[in-house]
């Protein structure tokens, strides 16, 4: 009992580590093959492996509400985050914005609090601020923080840090509402394949033009697929039986795992004005969680919330 308690928290491990190379890797499929249909392939294929690692569940299993208005939030979540990944001017751009969806753990918490019942600590505000502050100092660029050197990088681009933050809101409602949905069942498979197929529509409507493949693209989708795919896949079998309160805490973590691996991967050397504002905001979101924590037979109740 005891090797299989250590073998789930393992795969929960292996799983933020999936996620942590998963927002670099995305990139570099949008960058071969456009950034929607890109996307759309990416998450065509993603959905093809959890279905083989998952199955399919019965929509039947799930409330209708929570199909409509949860899938509807994962969907749109899912495409803000891949599609301000591909459509940033540059790879330090995408890190940037991939710092700014990092701020969903801080709001799933603040939106937690805000429809409870217990008065949270005072502490909780100023954590949440200064995760908000380690995102302006990322977004600021190489020479520091301050505010106009913030609203001008925001200005080069502001679509992609739009859709980023408005994803990192959706992503935080759509945790607390999947907790409250308190189902044993997981239904990432479905909205996975809804998001490919809004995708695919999205791509049909634009101008992009025709996908092109060549071995090397092809060879980055089934990567950045099977880490996407893994990453769930894993995760949902670490909350079986794992350590969840550590894999908990770990996957706060995330943000520095996730700049890392991106700037290794997309060959970006990352300033010390970013790092020291990527630790602010994994502290903030960090202090946040340990904040408002529940006991821990409850505080693994992630269902399908994950790090990425």
């Amino acid at each position: 009992m005891e090797n299989n308690h250590i073998r789930f928290t393992v795969y929960g491990c292996v799983a933020i580590l999936f996620w942590s190379c998963l927002l670099a890797s995305a990139r570099v499929v949008t960058e071969q093959l456009g950034p929607i249909g890109g996307c759309a392939l990416l998450y065509s294929v993603a959905a093809l492996l959890l279905v083989l690692i998952l199955g399919v569940p019965k929509p039947s299993l799930f409330s209708l509400r929570y199909l409509l208005l949860g899938g509807s939030l994962f969907v749109c979540y899912e495409i803000f985050l891949a599609l301000s990944l591909g459509f940033s001017n540059s790879r330090s751009q995408a890190i940037e914005v991939s710092i700014v969806n990092y701020l969903w753990p801080a709001l799933t918490v603040l939106f937690s609090t805000i429809g409870g019942t217990k008065r949270p600590n005072i502490l909780l505000y100023p954590a949440i601020l200064l995760a908000f502050i380690g995102v302006a100092i990322t977004v600021s660029g190489e020479q520091g923080f301050s505010l106009n050197l913030l609203i001008a990088n925001i200005s080069t681009n502001p679509i992609v840090y739009v859709m980023s933050f408005t994803g990192a809101v959706l992503w935080a409602v759509y945790c607390n509402l999947t907790r409250r949905q308190q189902s044993k069942h997981n239904a990432i498979t479905l909205f996975f394949i809804a998001t490919a197929i809004a995708l695919w529509i999205k791509y049909a409507l634009s101008n992009e033009p025709a996908i092109s493949f060549s071995w090397q693209s092809s060879f980055s989708l089934l990567i950045t697929a099977f880490l996407m795919a893994g990453g769930y896949g894993l995760w949902n079998i670490a909350i079986i039986g794992g350590n969840m309160v550590f894999l908990a805490t770990l996957s706060y973590f995330t943000p520095v795992l996730s700049a890392v691996f991106s700037s290794i991967i997309l060959g970006v050397s990352l300033t010390h004005s970013f790092w020291y504002g990527v630790a602010m905001v994994t502290l903030g979101s960090l202090l946040s969680w340990y904040l408002t924590r529940e006991k821990p037979k409850s505080s693994l109740t992630l269902g399908e919330e994950s790090p990425q």
